[in-house]
């Protein structure tokens, strides 16, 4: 595509993410946020022409898009217009791969980006693999775990972290790392060894990565699943991710005298990742005609089931806002449960009759809103029975 001239970047979304990448594009040579599609009054952002409520004046004015708003039923709708338009599209939004990035990923180009985990894995397998090496497993790493956060805590977190109670909800209780790892098994070929993932707590990163391994030996495919950070361990997790592998025996010497064990099993530890400042590495990628270096594939086998967290009533209502003191997330293979509804989709919904705590939601537990996220699920899941 274009070799001298500065790229136009669209964004959709202004929260954490979005206002980063804006700012990190502002201090490249080579492209500029042409437009910010937002959903919130105008009158909030003083820089002028940038900010829109309209598609079509953020398809006029994008060489590619950016998403990275983070509900997948308002941007389903949104990315279908995009790529209608020929558009290219990069994310940072594993819940929207998960929920309808198969369904989006037959209209055109759309990828994950570097810099948050997903992206981390997917580009550490790609250099993995150019060498050679055979991966057995696609790790994540965590250091907190709390199922049932309270609000109270919530909100002392999202104010400390400068990000929304949504998200600090969804990354204690475990449903970001769920659906961060369901996204890669999809999009690297992994597969979920069990429903909410084995998690090992663990003191070692090397320890609990062999154990993982050992795991992935007995099911005979490459798994996707993380490590839980043990408290008594004297350091802690770092926040990166890391990729188990084999390789031929003959080179162990060699993989001894770099430090990395005795074998079989090595694993490779990326111990940071830069969010929004990495996503430019994708964009150019993209716009120089690289192509995709991840999305959830055509034909998925691993979705994000949705756990009530307390009983849940006939009549409530779970609005996207609240959703993660309602219900988590689950990993699970699609078909252990086909008739789940995924997390993606647990917005303004209606319970329809009692919901026991740590029960799976099935598609007739809830009334669910008619969207193009909806359909593009029920596509998707026509597509892999």
């Amino acid at each position: 595509m274009k070799s001298k001239e500065i790229y136009k970047i669209g964004i959709i979304g202004t929260g954490f993410i979005g206002s980063g990448l804006q700012r990190t594009i502002d201090r490249l040579p080579d492209m500029e946020v042409s437009r910010i599609l937002t959903q919130r009054d105008l009158t909030d952002f003083p820089d002028g022409g940038v900010h829109t409520h309209s598609v079509q004046d953020l398809i006029e004015h994008s060489d590619l898009v950016v998403e990275c708003n983070g509900n997948p039923v308002y941007v389903t709708e949104v990315l279908c217009q995009v790529m209608d338009a020929g558009l290219p599209v990069v994310t940072m939004d594993a819940e929207l791969h998960v929920t309808t990035g198969t369904y989006l990923a037959e209209k055109g180009l759309i990828t994950e980006a570097e810099g948050d985990q997903p992206g981390a894995l997917a580009a550490l397998n790609r250099k993995l693999l150019e060498v050679g090496f055979k991966p057995l497993v696609y790790g994540n790493l965590k250091g907190f775990l709390n199922l049932t956060p309270t609000p109270d805590e919530m909100a002392y977190w999202a104010e400390k972290q400068g990000i929304s109670v949504e998200q600090v909800t969804g990354a204690t209780d475990g449903t970001k790392i769920q659906i961060e790892q369901v996204f890669v098994a999809n999009g690297l070929g992994a597969v979920i060894g069990k429903q909410g993932l084995y998690g090992y707590e663990s003191m070692d990163i090397s320890e609990g990565a062999q154990k993982l391994a050992l795991r992935a030996k007995e099911i005979g495919q490459p798994i996707s699943d993380y490590l839980l950070c043990s408290q008594k361990a004297k350091r802690r997790f770092p926040a990166g991710v890391f990729i188990t592998v084999e390789y031929d025996s003959v080179e162990a010497p060699t993989f001894e005298y770099l430090k990395l064990g005795e074998g079989p099993f090595y694993t490779m530890l990326q111990s940071f990742h830069l969010i929004y400042l990495e996503i430019p590495v994708t964009i150019r990628q993209v716009l120089q005609g690289k192509g995709v270096l991840l999305n959830n594939g055509l034909k998925p086998k691993a979705s994000v089931c949705t756990i009530a967290k307390h009983v849940l009533k006939p009549g409530t209502v779970i609005k996207r806002e609240d959703r993660n003191f309602h219900v988590r997330g689950e990993a699970i293979p699609i078909a252990d449960a086909p008739n789940h509804i995924p997390i993606g989709l647990i917005y303004d919904v209606v319970i329809k009759h009692k919901v026991e705590p740590g029960q799976m939601l099935a598609f007739e537990d809830v009334e669910v809103q008619e969207s193009k996220a909806y359909h593009a699920w029920k596509d998707t899941l026509s597509g892999v029975r």
